[in-house]
């Protein structure tokens, strides 16, 4: 049965986020009182993601290599997008990620004070990942670098449950039609399925709608929507109950795309696509 490798030490498999970081990420991300710009909310986001992806994998000897993980920034520059130590690696294995965050920064976090309430609570946030809004929408050329980044990933990981991309973007390409370059990602497989392709569209629009993980075209606003409608790849049966717990009422053909995507549903994403049903 497809993508129901295990995933272990010796047959890890990897996660790729592909980050729009053209001008426009410097808008507001999502609906109510928040001040956070599209790029500070994805940065969040995907340090929070490494942040448990590090914590899954600790053990007592220490950080298990379960992952692989790679961020590629496409804006002003396309190009790995780790930074402090990290800076220019494409893949980098979990155990590295936990043990070479680029600075440590304090942050308040809301927190049940046992009351009905909520408190402040002041906590330790590790960075990985810096927030830039900067430049055009080099959406091919950021493809065909992960296209290129996973291809030798499945060369020496023939075997492996398929790595899965995030895609996070506010915009349309400006270097070109973007259908053929995310093919080419998605055709790619290992012995276990086709690589994993998700579109998470960000919105600014107060008057904006979300659609999450849809089965079909029909309610999609324009041809770009519909183009990442069509990239984005099938829910797995495991994702689909993932989805499930977190109260998206998905089809057996619903597809990895959000439109209008609001920061919660970027996390909620995050955790369907690298919550692992097969881990020794």
């Amino acid at each position: 049965m497809a993508y129901s490798a295990e995933i272990s030490r010796g047959n890890p498999t990897c996660f790729l986020f592909l980050i729009d970081q053209s001008g426009s990420m410097a808008d507001r991300f999502g609906l109510g009182e928040s001040t956070m710009t599209k790029a500070e909310g994805a940065a969040t986001a995907i340090n929070r993601l490494l942040q448990n992806l590090v914590l899954a994998c600790a053990k007592e000897e220490g950080i298990r290599d379960y992952f692989h993980i790679g961020v590629i920034g496409y804006g002003n520059t396309v190009g790995p997008g780790f930074a402090g130590s990290l800076a220019g690696r494409e893949l980098v294995p979990i155990s590295e990620v936990g043990n070479n965050p680029a600075r440590v920064e304090e942050r308040e976090k809301k927190m049940d004070d046992g009351a009905g309430g909520f408190i402040d609570k002041k906590v330790r946030f590790p960075i990985w990942f810096d927030p830039v809004a900067n430049g055009g929408t080099p959406m091919c050329q950021a493809f065909q670098m992960a296209s290129g980044t996973v291809d030798g990933w499945l060369k020496a990981h023939g075997n492996c449950f398929p790595p899965v991309l995030f895609h996070i973007t506010d915009g349309e390409s400006t270097d070109g039609d973007v259908r053929e370059p995310m093919a080419a990602v998605t055709r790619l497989a290992s012995s276990d399925g086709n690589v994993l392709l998700f579109n998470l569209h960000l919105s600014s629009n107060p008057q904006a709608s979300s659609i999450t993980f849809p089965d079909s075209a029909a309610g999609l606003p324009d041809q770009f929507a519909n183009l990442l409608f069509e990239a984005a790849s099938p829910l797995t049966p495991f994702m689909r109950s993932v989805a499930r717990e977190h109260g998206f009422a998905v089809s057996d053909g619903a597809r990895a795309f959000i439109l209008n995507a609001e920061p919660v549903h970027v996390a909620q994403a995050f955790d369907i696509g690298t919550r692992p049903s097969n881990l020794r």
